[in-house]
């Protein structure tokens, strides 16, 4: 078996709850993190970046920090900015943060992308 996967989570989370029940009924065991006392280095979110193609898949555009930051704000950020800020806030980015063993990057829960990627 390879190595777990990585969650980064906040507790009060429900979608985190969510996730983590899923991963739970299938039998995968995460390394579980607190998205706020230890957010993604500024490396893993650029890979994420990379991955998904879309800065806006990284914010959580709903939470506390991202309103008090501001959209207009956060759309004039440059890349490099924009990565600081996340990695600086756990709160900013889109939860549950998932990174498997081999490197692949989601972002919230939408159960069909999880699928997808752990039947692989």
């Amino acid at each position: 078996m390879s190595a777990a996967p990585r969650v980064y989570c906040y507790g009060p989370c429900s979608t985190c709850r969510r996730a983590l029940k899923w991963l739970a009924e299938r039998d995968i065991q995460p390394e579980v993190l607190d998205i706020t006392l230890t957010p993604p280095s500024p490396d893993l979110l650029e890979q994420a970046l990379i991955q998904l193609g879309d800065r806006k898949r990284l914010f959580n555009t709903s939470g506390q920090s991202y309103r008090q930051l501001g959209s207009e704000r956060v759309k004039a950020m440059d890349e490099a900015t924009a990565l600081q800020a996340l990695a600086a806030d756990g709160r900013l980015i889109k939860r549950p943060f998932l990174v498997t063993a081999s490197g692949q990057i989601l972002t919230g829960f939408k159960e069909q992308e999880w699928q997808q990627l752990f039947s692989s």
